[in-house]
């Protein structure tokens, strides 16, 4: 049975269990201090909780017809259980809610896993940002991913 992930807002007392989660899940990581100030400058910033228990998280971002996923991220036991999924959704209908026409979010280029969830959730690779990552070898390329709102809300409705 897969676990039932209850979603809330992200508050200050929530940033060090994520910081401890981001580490765990990223070789280079957002620091304590990225996640803070994201909350400052009132970014939409949730956390998935399942058991009472913090195990995925995302960071929102809204711009100019666009919404902007900054981090999304799931415990990697808790991993292929539908959590990321819930948080997608939840990040969708925040960015149709406030008038987004696309979402948009980076990638590194080697992230096989993230690239094919984004895939199965209609998502394109648009473009590319050479040397965005920081790597073990230096630097990795970003792909730049999207996915038209419009489109989302008309398949859901369908």
């Amino acid at each position: 049975m897969r676990p039932v992930a209850e979603l809330r807002p992200m508050g200050p007392a929530d940033v060090p269990v994520v910081a401890a989660l981001e580490a765990l899940i990223y070789s280079h990581p957002w620091s304590a201090g990225n996640f803070s100030d994201s909350l400052a400058a009132g970014y939409s910033c949730t956390v998935a909780e399942v058991g009472g228990g913090v195990v995925g998280y995302g960071v929102l971002m809204m711009g100019v017809e666009e919404a902007q996923l900054l981090n999304i991220s799931v415990a990697p036991a808790l991993r292929r259980q539908g959590i990321a999924s819930v948080l997608w959704e939840h990040f969708l209908e925040q960015g149709r809610a406030l008038g987004a026409l696309h979402l948009g979010l980076e990638v590194r280029e080697s992230n096989a896993a993230a690239l094919a969830f984004y895939e199965r959730h209609g998502c394109v690779v648009v473009g590319r940002r050479r040397g965005y990552y920081p790597a073990a070898s230096g630097r990795e390329d970003a792909l730049l991913v999207s996915l038209p709102l419009s489109a989302v809300a008309r398949l859901s409705v369908a």
